[in-house]
């Protein structure tokens, strides 16, 4: 039997109570059974913990503690797998150092950034004693880690900490001396120490990237994100019910992927994969013996298009200059005013007079926005609401196939597209279409591209009639 040596990473809806705790540890052993060696399993807290201590920390400052629920959920872990009482005990007392904490927030009046990153470690930290304690009952040899006891040493930008580039040597020495091969440490997700040993959080995907992170530390063969559906898929499930899963996908078109809206991990949670060049699979908890989805260097040459994904509720900014100024004039007095308003684009396209950019919900230009007033003296504004961008991820170096496709479409469903970007990146256009209409576009896109039904011929069938009317076929 062929060995893989992983790390295997759990997030919190899979480890949302004591039935879903039991079913991964015991998936986990499954696969130790088939020659899949977790030399890690990073673990975020179970269910809405984490959200649970958030707003617990905001009721605290109102005056009110109460941390009764948290210790329900994981006092029944501990009842159901009937853990000795060392275990039980170490669980119960960091939730009486959390509630001790929220009691001292409430006394004080206060809960700074680094505070709150001390507040929201507790769940992770009882959530990988729970799993660690559960697979040494199933006779896999466990042991619990706090991630700075394996070595992950961060900055300290509380509540969006960065992992420090030293943390590599210090994963690789800790694995290699102090914790036994045999043993699966079971790490904590999401959190860090920084050089002065207090706690952080990492920023959005922390616990993915904690994984890759002690992957590529450790030169293991695979790292494992496990989720709740058969890998990545060809676009939102919720959307289209015919969504397929991709077997294979790059680096880059991860990234992409991850940043127009799809549920894959973060670019940042694979910069360390991407550096030693170690595949990150994608597998389904629920459906473990499907192969998931491959993210690695390598892509899939024989397709023309990856995924679709997209963002709703997006503005499209038209800003057209009044002035006789030059390209990079023009440019870099948009981009300075954009800048000092702290205004970052999605999709941009230009030309010498003009530029059309768009901004997520997160940030929209309202009738009084500074921007407005700044842009003014240079050029002219126009704002459009309730637009969406619709992006395929695809080979570029195709391109004219792909948008000959997606143009027929967008004529025979009379969807007006209103921006149209294929930029730096070699797997990514974008349309800017109105937000009523997605929708429509993405199962119609949808069905030409993965399902070989679409509502207008491909270009090779036009080929074939034209061939066919003049031989007189």
């Amino acid at each position: 039997m062929q060995i893989k040596r992983t790390v295997m990473k759990f997030g919190g809806s899979s480890l949302a109570d004591a039935s879903r705790v039991d079913h991964v540890a015991n998936l986990i052993k499954d696969q130790i059974g088939i020659g899949n060696r977790p030399r890690a399993v990073v673990c975020s807290a179970m269910g809405k913990t984490t959200n649970a201590l958030l707003s617990a920390g905001d009721f605290a400052l109102e005056g009110r503690v109460n941390v009764d629920a948290l210790r329900t959920l994981h006092t029944n872990c501990c009842e159901t797998f009937q853990f000795p009482p060392n275990i039980a005990g170490e669980i119960m007392s960091l939730l009486d150092e959390c509630e001790g904490m929220l009691n001292g927030v409430r006394l004080l009046q206060e809960l700074s950034p680094r505070s709150l990153d001390q507040l929201v470690s507790y769940g992770e930290r009882c959530s990988v004693r729970i799993m660690a304690a559960r697979l040494n009952q199933l006779g896999v040899p466990a042991q619990a880690f706090d991630a700075w006891e394996v070595g992950i040493i961060t900055s300290s930008n509380y509540g969006d900490a960065s992992i420090l580039p030293e943390s590599e040597e210090k994963i690789k020495k800790i694995f290699n001396t102090r914790i036994d091969p045999n043993v699966v440490a079971v790490v904590t997700g999401f959190i860090g120490h920084d050089l002065d040993k207090k706690v952080t959080t990492l920023g959005r995907g922390g616990s993915d990237l904690s994984a890759t992170a002690i992957g590529a530390a450790c030169d293991l063969d695979e790292v494992q994100v496990w989720k709740d559906v058969d890998g990545i898929l060809s676009s939102d499930p919720r959307v289209v019910p015919n969504a397929v899963p991709i077997s294979k996908v790059s680096f880059e078109e991860a990234s992409e992927l991850a940043y127009f809206g799809a549920q894959v991990l973060h670019p940042i949670a694979m910069q360390p994969a991407m550096r030693k060049n170690i595949p990150v699979r994608v597998k389904n908890s629920y459906n473990p013996s499907h192969e998931g989805s491959v993210i690695s260097s390598v892509k899939d040459p024989d397709r023309l298009v990856t995924a679709i994904t997209f963002k709703r509720g997006v503005q499209l900014v038209d800003i057209v200059s009044t002035r006789m100024l030059g390209a990079y004039g023009f440019l870099s007095t948009v981009f300075n005013i954009f800048e000092k308003n702290k205004l970052s684009v999605d999709v941009l396209a230009s030309s010498e007079v003009s530029i059309s950019v768009t901004l997520d919900n997160k940030q929209k230009v309202s009738d009084s926005h500074q921007i407005l007033t700044d842009l003014a003296p240079c050029a002219d504004v126009v704002v459009k609401n309730d637009r969406a961008i619709l992006t395929l991820i695809a080979d570029v170096e195709r391109s004219s196939e792909v948008l000959a496709t997606a143009f027929r479409v967008f004529f025979n469903r009379d969807i007006k597209v209103e921006m149209l970007s294929q930029g730096a990146s070699k797997v990514n256009i974008s349309f800017v279409i109105l937000d009523k209409d997605l929708d429509d576009a993405i199962l119609n896109l949808h069905s030409c591209f993965f399902e070989n039904i679409c509502v207008v011929g491909g270009i090779n069938d036009d080929a074939i009639e034209l061939e066919e009317e003049l031989t007189g076929v």
